[in-house]
């Protein structure tokens, strides 16, 4: 029977799982760690040899067996990343991640020049943030103009890979429209945004084609030679970690709500147009499953919460303890946790901050429970921006180190008033990879989603369903949260 290899390389480490649509299991996981170059400056870059070298190894450490019955493979890439290609296939300097944040000035420099984040929203759906590509194209041609001058192709994370598995350079729309320059209302280049980048070079000549997702491409010899796989098999388009990761959390299909519960917090929705904000108060990013993907991310999730069990010294027993002890609401005690500054909402210069103390809540419990709630309300604020652009939810599928706590999965379905569920698999982005080889090799004319929804599995055991009187509750403590933010937030805010 048919395997199918999902590949997810992220900044940390390559990891590699290999599906048996038959039994629906995933019959091997594999990974390699990575190294990072970081500087002072905010640099944070890697060598795309570095991804290359954890591939190989990642498919070594598969049993021969299986990779002789691997038959399609997907690639799941960190977004933003930006990967010069010489004509030769040789990349002219080490690759600038979603997290370098040296090009700060850049972003600015490219907004001015299309009269600010309004004039860029209107251009492409985004303002150019610090993370986009956009402005490490910038820099890369003021900083580096030898690599610059040899750049034939500008290539993705996800999309160098796929070039070096096929000899092909192509780009797909959902990780594309984390560019900057993508305009993602009509999924095609904006003129206008690349001038902004070098309006002495036609960088439209220095981009791949565009292709539909799901198209395919044969493995390359060198490649399967290098991997241990067969001749047959093929490479599809792949996509950037979110969109990847909306696939494999079954987010294929109106109505439903990723939401991940990590260091940061990031919720996402599949769109069945483009779901552009003029306030730029989401990402307005393209699905890799022929929709749109508007996307959310907040700074502070478990950073909050692991912070305030540091301080106290509490272990997770007693975290969950401390809100099963307490009442939604903290008992008065609100807190902005903003120890990061905050991108949702918008205040990158924040700090956390606590309201409502006494001598009754000043206590660890309370605290944890305040740290947990305002994670999860700066979320919801998020959420609501999605509401106000008339989207409608009827589920969450929930992911990331929080969806592990029963209290937590619990607040969030009360906080949302919404079902939660978990899906089985806790590697989402390379796990929808793989579901979307197996959708792109099939011989059927089924739907992405089809395919998508017959394989997904929640864990039942997980699943949780709102209680309305802490609802009501929340709803209250809500309020409080807004009023606290209002407080704290620049006038013109």
């Amino acid at each position: 029977m048919s395997l199918y290899v999902g590949l997810d390389v992220g900044t940390q480490s390559v990891k590699l799982v290999v599906y048996d649509p038959k039994l629906r299991e995933v019959v091997a996981t594999t990974s390699s760690a990575l190294e990072l170059i970081s500087e002072d400056d905010g640099t944070r870059e890697q060598l795309a040899q570095w991804w290359i070298d954890g591939i190989i190894d990642c498919f070594g450490a598969v049993a021969p067996e299986l990779r002789d019955r691997v038959r399609g493979i997907a690639v799941s890439g960190q977004q933003h990343g930006f990967v010069p290609v010489a004509a030769d296939g040789q990349v002219t300097a080490p690759v600038k991640l979603w997290c370098d944040t040296s090009t700060h000035a850049q972003c600015k420099e490219i907004m001015d020049a299309l009269g600010g984040a309004q004039g860029s929203v209107a251009l492409a759906g985004n303002p150019v943030l610090t993370g986009y590509t956009a402005s490490k194209l910038l820099w890369t041609r003021q900083h580096r103009p030898e690599a610059y001058a040899a750049m034939a192709t500008v290539l993705l994370p996800h999309d160098y890979i796929n070039f070096w598995l096929t000899g092909e350079r192509f780009m797909e729309a959902g990780d594309a429209s984390g560019t900057g320059w993508l305009d993602v209302r009509t999924r095609t280049w904006s003129q206008e945004m690349l001038r902004a980048i070098d309006p002495e070079r036609d960088l439209r000549q220095a981009l791949p084609a565009l292709v539909e997702a799901g198209t395919t491409f044969p493995l390359s010899a060198s490649a399967a030679s290098a991997l241990g796989l067969p001749g047959d098999v093929r490479v599809t388009t792949g996509g950037g970690d979110n969109m990847m990761a909306a696939i494999g959390t079954g987010n294929v299909t109106l109505g439903r709500l990723t939401m991940s519960l990590g260091t940061s917090g990031t919720l996402f929705a599949y769109a069945d147009r483009p779901v552009v904000d003029q306030a730029a108060r989401w990402a307005a990013f393209c699905s890799s499953s022929g929709g749109w993907l508007p996307l959310i991310c907040t700074m502070n999730c478990t950073v909050a919460t692991e912070h305030v069990m540091r301080m106290f010294g509490m272990s997770r027993a007693q975290c969950e303890d401390a809100i099963a002890g307490t009442a939604p609401g903290a008992d008065g005690l609100s807190m902005l946790p903003f120890l990061n500054g905050e991108r949702t909402p918008d205040l990158p210069q924040a700090r956390g901050c606590l309201f409502g103390m006494n001598p009754h809540n000043g206590t660890a419990a309370h605290m944890y429970r305040a740290a947990m709630e305002g994670a999860t309300f700066s979320i919801r604020y998020g959420f609501d921006a999605f509401v106000d652009a008339g989207l409608q939810f009827d589920t969450i599928l929930l992911t990331g180190g929080g969806s592990k706590s029963a209290q937590w999965r619990q607040m969030v379905a009360d906080v949302f008033e919404l079902p939660v569920h978990v899906p089985n698999q806790p590697e989402g982005a390379a796990f929808g990879a793989a579901l979307q080889a197996l959708w792109a090799c099939g011989d059927g004319d089924d739907e992405l989603a089809t395919v998508v929804l017959e394989h997904l599995q929640v864990d039942a055991s997980l699943s949780t369903q709102p209680d309305p009187g802490r609802a009501k509750a929340y709803r209250d403590a809500y309020q409080h949260f807004l009023s606290n933010l209002r407080a704290i937030s620049p006038r013109d805010a």
